[in-house]
């Protein structure tokens, strides 16, 4: 029985030392943390660039509606500026697309809708167009104290495509994404 424990002694303190080395262990940990890193700052990169978008497009608007309102020469102007097109540099539509210009692709992926006085009116409700690629057009709503106001509404629609686009056997993880914001004042009219 002794010469028993003893040989079961002696394999078991050959394998221990085998069992206690870490020497692969961080290069094994490093392989299988790599892939889930990059991911993660991939869609990192992805999710601030959503976030610059949205801030440039709200911003966009903004100053597309004030200005179809105002123009450049203020409360003192006779005429409103027309709502495009693209091609015009001091229409409402280039306007906007110019205030995009720092995101990618903004001239070919922006569709801009403008609801102006200037387009026409319909009652007491502005007429609209659009410019850019087709898209969907919104109905512009009546003002609650026309005719003596009118609405003058710029919707604005971009086709947002990841900055890292990823993909797994031929399935995108992160879709092109559209997103819309409308911007609307009120105009004396």
């Amino acid at each position: 029985m002794t010469v028993s424990k003893q040989r079961g002694g002696g394999i078991l303190k050959r394998t221990r030392p085998f069992l206690r080395e870490q020497g692969g262990q961080s290069l094994v940990e490093i392989a299988l943390m790599m892939p889930l890193f990059t991911l993660l700052l991939a869609y990192a990169i992805d999710f601030a660039y959503f976030f610059i978008v949205a801030a440039n497009i709200t911003s966009a608007a903004r100053v597309a509606a004030e200005y179809s309102i105002q123009g450049y020469l203020g409360a003192g102007q006779t005429t409103l500026p027309s709502a495009g097109p693209l091609t015009t540099s001091t229409s409402v539509s280039a306007v906007t697309v110019a205030g995009m210009t720092s995101l990618v692709n903004a001239s070919t992926t922006t569709t801009v809708q403008v609801c102006s006085k200037s387009v026409g009116t319909s009652g007491n409700v502005t007429k609209c167009s659009s410019y850019g690629p087709s898209g969907t057009s919104y109905t512009p709503s009546t003002d609650p104290e026309a005719p003596r106001f009118m609405l003058q509404r710029v919707d604005v629609t971009y086709t947002v495509h990841p900055p890292v686009p990823l993909s797994f056997f031929k399935v995108t993880l992160l879709p092109s994404l559209s997103f819309h914001r409308q911007v609307t004042m009120r105009a004396l009219d």
